[in-house]
């Protein structure tokens, strides 16, 4: 068969013959979505046809056997299960891609769809790394993309896996995985500020202040050498009580800014200080997101997340698109992001 008239023609391909591309760089597939496109395809069929190769197999009978390895559509191969649909249109890929291609066009096809979520991103950019050997600067040649494009998308991958899940099921937007970031070496206050963007709604912005100005604070002690005994009170008083404390030290005396969330974990903090014991050390955080109840943040659409009781807020990425490509493509720790 004309390898031309091979590339460029569409075939109708059983679905049981098509194999699953094991480059595939997707790990999260949401069902709900996955029922809405069979649904879809049950009543205008498939629109665009998937990407696949073909192999003749030699079967011990002497016999061949066609297969076919699935390159992109991996969604819609399995909408169309959904939707009970036998046959799907495919274009076939003449030729016998080595793994590193089948990874590149899995990725690529997914960057173009704009249907790949920034952990999967980035793990499918670290396995062209670590499996390939790829440089940044040639993954970002590959997907049109900076070298520090790259770079940043694979620091994500320093995060705790907490933190990777709540991304990846779009419970926190990627724009915060930049301050969070910016506290690796901090794991505690990294933990506080993940908690307070899920639970106090910080946007983008504002917890970038915060990580800055905590990055920076700690920088400033270790330069001048800040009383070691203050340093141990205050880690000792953010453990006790759940929440970020600062002691500043005056001239004279000094003074202590604790975090609350309401007048309810005021009357918690003097109770402390009557009783002079410690309870839950996260009871002031707990109580909030007790009251702030089960939020539903599957897959925010168009600018909104929903909520629970089915109420829209906007959501957390407060930055102008200008904003976000100049950060994409800037080195994240700049002296622009520990500077106040």
């Amino acid at each position: 068969m004309p390898q031309a008239f091979v590339n460029n023609a569409i075939f109708w391909v059983e679905v049981e013959k098509i194999k699953p591309n094991p480059f595939q760089p997707r790990r999260e597939f949401d069902e709900a979505r996955l029922s809405e496109l069979a649904e879809s395809i049950r009543m205008y069929g498939i629109l665009q046809p998937l990407v696949v190769t073909r192999k003749e197999i030699q079967k011990d009978d002497g016999g061949l056997a066609t297969e076919y390895e699935l390159i992109s559509g991996e969604r819609r191969l399995r909408a169309s299960r959904l939707a009970g649909v036998t046959q799907v249109p495919v274009l076939i890929r003449q030729g016998e891609e080595n793994d590193r291609e089948k990874l590149e066009l899995a990725i690529i096809e997914n960057l173009q769809r704009e249907d790949l979520n920034s952990v999967d991103r980035a793990r499918a950019f670290q396995r062209l790394v670590d499996e390939f050997g790829f440089k940044h600067a040639d993954i970002g040649k590959k997907v049109g993309k900076s070298r520090e494009y790259v770079s940043n998308t694979l620091r994500i991958l320093d995060l705790p896996e907490e933190i990777l899940s709540a991304l990846s099921a779009g419970k926190i937007n990627e724009g915060h995985t930049r301050p969070l970031l910016m506290l690796t070496s901090r794991p505690q206050e990294q933990q506080t500020l993940f908690k307070e963007i899920l639970y106090k709604r910080v946007t983008v912005r504002e917890a970038e202040s915060m990580a800055r100005r905590i990055a920076v604070e700690r920088a400033r002690k270790k330069e001048f050498g800040v009383d070691p005994e203050l340093l141990a009170l205050e880690e000792k008083l953010r453990e006790q009580l759940g929440t970020r404390v600062k002691i500043e030290r005056g001239e004279a005396g000094g003074k202590i800014l604790i975090d609350f969330f309401s007048n309810e974990d005021l009357r918690t903090l003097l109770q402390l200080m009557e009783t002079n014991r410690a309870r839950n050390p996260n009871e002031m955080l707990e109580r909030h997101i007790a009251s702030v109840g089960a939020v539903d943040f599957h897959h925010p659409v168009s600018g909104t997340t929903p909520q629970a009781g089915g109420e829209e807020i906007t959501a957390l990425d407060d930055r102008s698109p200008a904003e976000k490509t100049a950060e994409e493509n800037e080195d994240l720790y700049s002296v622009r992001n520990f500077s106040i």
